[in-house]
C-alpha cells in the first residue's frame, strides 16, 4: 500500500502545503507539548499530547502532498506514518493508534482512563517524534523551516 493507492481509494485527497501552514502546525505542537506538562489531570495531559502527535503526523501527510478525507481522519493520518517514513516506524504507528483509542475513551466515555505514567510516556514520545519530523522536513522541505 502507498499514498497514491490511498488516494485512489478516496481515503486521501491532494493537498498543497506551504511554509506558513507547516509553521502554524509546529507552533501548535510546541504549545501542546508545553501545555501537556502543566498541572492538569492525566486524561487532559494525554489528550493534549495526543493532539501534538496528531499535528506532527499531519505535517508529514501534508508535506507529502495529501490530506485525509473526513471519515477516519485521525486513523488515516496516524496510519500514513509507515507509508511516509518507512516500515521502521510501524511500532510508532501502532503506539499512536492505541493512544488514539485511549484518548477517545477519555474524551467521550469516562474520566480516569489515563495514568500519570501513560501521559508522561506520550509526552516523551511526542518530544522525540518532533525531532524525527523536523529531520524529515530538513530533508524533504527545508524551505518550510
Amino acid at each position: 500500500m502507498n499514498l497514491e493507492r490511498w488516494l485512489s481509494n478516496s481515503w486521501l485527497r491532494k493537498h498543497q502545503s506551504s511554509r506558513q501552514e507547516i509553521q502554524n502546525l509546529l507552533q501548535i505542537v510546541s504549545r501542546d507539548i508545553s501545555d501537556a506538562q502543566g498541572p492538569l489531570s492525566a486524561d487532559w495531559r494525554f489528550g493534549i499530547a495526543y493532539n501534538a502527535a496528531l499535528k506532527l503526523c499531519t505535517i508529514l501527510l501534508h508535506g507529502s502532498g495529501y490530506r485525509p478525507e473526513k471519515t477516519l481522519h485521525h486513523y488515516r493520518t496516524i496510519h500514513s506514518l509507515p507509508l511516509i517514513l518507512g516500515e521502521s516506524v510501524q511500532g510508532d504507528c501502532e503506539y499512536l493508534d492505541v493512544c488514539r483509542v485511549k484518548r477517545n475513551q477519555a474524551e467521550y466515555d469516562r474520566a480516569g482512563v489515563v495514568s500519570e505514567n501513560e501521559a508522561d510516556e506520550l509526552i516523551r514520545f511526542v518530544e522525540d517524534f518532533r525531532m524525527t519530523v523536523l529531520e524529515w522536513l530538513k530533508t524533504e522541505h527545508p524551505e518550510w523551516l
